[in-house]
């Protein structure tokens, strides 16, 4: 379907066309005082140069072509020009029962899916995932849902951190304290152990012991860089050590990504782009790509265009050992290899913004991927504490994940505690599908670009802009609805009639731009669009709800015209809230 928008703006420049004037000037757009009309078009002011005229008179021209009209229930004009336009309430509701009677609500998707790649979530094996790994997770999901709706193949790939310098301090410390395991006598030829000679608990502990002993002790820092070089050169049982990593964190690693309902395709890691790393760096010392700089080796993507001085990328170090730039890069020839991608998304701290221009132009200037493969980098801010400095926990360390979940579902099962009139285990769930809400709307409705403030007081509230306050609305909706399929009436084969009133209208006029929000925060990468339409889509259900008898209403017609409409809401919000990767309970 097309957008409403679309529709308007199309009957503007036919009666643009019909005065006399270019269409082009018939752009429509939002209105910016609702108090006044819905949708308005200024372009007589844009046009009164080129016909010398003043606006005032080719705007009136324009709208005495629009008696007629389909769309139109009021044009009026206002100085110095602009046309101020209502649409049609019969207008409005036979879109809507066309967005009903759509498979997609109106969504017109893409003509050609596009392969598109996703990178997101980033984290380090054998280290908890702490707050720091949350908007990679969030908004690369949300990116990823939104680019499967509008009809793009679309891979998630979480690309671990898998073979760096974590792994040589965590070989360094198993060999300081288990020097007896086989993985670490150069002689052994036998098969190495199934089993893993620890837990991911004990794998926990490892990690930032051995990585605060490096900090203390330079002979410990040294051993454990050249276990790194020889896992990476083929150590068989530091191989073997790796896998038993490996092993460990990724099903514990799935499962604290799994209660943030964030759930990758691709599997993939640094480790995985080492095969192509050899081949890379030998074509492109010998196609000229790549030159010796200090003992490193680097490209140079400096631009003629650039104001500032753009440093190489740096591609391998003066002792061998491969970068983030050179395991990112072999991973656009293993991804073009295998998917063939026409789009690269990578999620990231917004800090990541020069590594990411360097690996881009690197990648561009040798080839690795082809000219009309987009390459795109979504920075976000910093989740920050209410002090304002990024969020910690109350003794001022770093937050593993899977507390800040935890606390978040205390606060909101106490919320549901107290007015709850269900069961405890059902509170229990549901504190569960509202604290994410919380967490994940919380963070969404920000711009991805700018830091924010991690209030879980605020984010937890049933009033304001908030998940829990989108997810009580549709709840709201579910009861209505519920209600009146116990007193034996259907759902089904209902039809949307014109608003009876200002509110009904206002609910309508929110629902219809779903498609028009849709396509916006695809084109922008932008969930908080999504968070900005559904936030104010229940507010205008809230008022419609607050104002109306809908099943206290008598006249049978008139209800069914309310349920209909109900039931399309219902479905736009819960559309929306799987765009941001959370779901609506049953009751609350």
């Amino acid at each position: 379907m097309k957008k409403v928008i679309e529709l308007i703006t199309e009957e503007l420049a036919d009666a643009f066309e019909q005065a006399g004037y270019d269409k082009a000037y018939a752009k429509v757009t939002l209105s910016n005082r609702p108090d006044l009309c819905e949708y308005q078009c200024n372009g007589a002011l844009a046009g009164a140069k080129t016909y010398k005229k003043a606006p005032f008179m080719i705007a009136e021209d324009v709208a005495s072509k629009l008696g007629d009209s389909v769309c139109f229930e009021e044009v009026s004009v206002v100085k110095p020009g602009f046309i101020n336009l209502k649409l049609r309430k019969e207008y409005v509701a036979d879109y809507l029962n066309q967005m009903r009677a759509d498979g997609k609500l109106g969504l017109e998707t893409a003509e050609e899916a596009r392969t598109i790649v996703i990178d997101y979530g980033g984290p380090n094996v054998a280290k908890p995932l702490h707050v720091g790994h949350l908007r990679s997770a969030i908004i690369g999901e949300s990116i990823k849902r939104i680019a499967r709706k509008m009809g793009h193949k679309v891979l998630g790939d979480i690309h671990l951190g898998d073979w760096g310098y974590q792994m040589g301090l965590i070989i360094t410390e198993l060999r300081t304290r288990k020097p007896e395991l086989p993985y670490f006598a150069e002689d052994y030829q036998g098969e190495y152990p199934k089993e893993a000679p620890f837990t991911i608990g004990e794998l926990e502990e490892i990690y930032p012991t051995a990585s605060g002993k490096a900090k203390e002790d330079e002979e410990y820092r040294k051993e454990a860089l050249q276990a790194t070089y020889q896992l990476q050169n083929g150590h068989r049982g530091y191989r073997a050590v790796w896998k038993h990593i490996m092993n460990v964190s990724l099903p514990d690693l799935e499962k604290n990504y799994k209660r943030l309902n964030v759930y990758f395709d691709l599997w993939k890691g640094e480790a995985d782009a080492q095969a192509y790393i050899p081949d890379m760096l030998e074509w492109m010392k010998k196609d000229g790509y790549a030159h010796i700089d200090e003992g490193a080796l680097v490209i140079d993507v400096q631009e003629e265009t650039d104001t500032k001085e753009i440093p190489p990328c740096m591609i391998q170090k003066s002792d061998g050992a491969s970068l983030y730039g050179t395991t990112d890069l072999a991973t656009l020839i293993q991804r073009e290899q295998d998917y063939k991608p026409d789009r690269v998304i990578y999620v990231a701290d917004k800090r990541q913004d020069l590594h990411f221009m360097q690996v881009f132009r690197a990648a561009r200037k040798t080839g690795i991927v082809p000219k009309e493969t987009e390459l795109e980098f979504l920075g976000f801010g910093t989740m920050n504490g209410k002090d304002g400095k990024p969020f910690k926990t109350r003794e001022g360390g770093v937050m593993r994940l899977e507390n800040l979940i935890a606390e978040i579902e205390e606060e909101m099962y106490k919320k549901i505690a107290e007015n709850r009139t269900v069961a405890e285990e059902e509170a229990k769930e549901t504190a569960k599908i509202v604290g994410m809400s919380a967490i994940k709307y919380g963070d969404l409705s920000n711009q991805a670009s700018k830091d924010y403030v991690f209030d879980i007081d605020r984010f937890t509230s049933f009033e304001g802009n908030t998940g829990p306050y989108i997810l009580y609305t549709i709840v709201r909706i579910k009861s209505i609805l519920n209600k009146y399929q116990a007193d034996g009436k259907a759902l089904e084969d209902l039809r949307i009639e014109g608003a009876h009133n200002e509110s009904e209208k206002a609910l309508m006029l929110e629902v219809i731009k779903y498609n028009e929000m849709a396509e916006t925060a695809f084109d922008e990468l932008a969930p908080h669009k999504i968070c900005a339409f559904v936030y104010d889509l229940a507010n205008a259900f809230n008022r419609f709800y607050h104002e109306t008898k809908i099943l206290a209403e008598e006249d049978e017609t008139k209800q069914k015209s309310y349920i209909a409409l109900l039931v399309l809401t219902r479905q736009v919000l819960e559309t929306c809230i799987d765009l941001l990767g959370f779901a609506a309970p049953e009751r609350m």
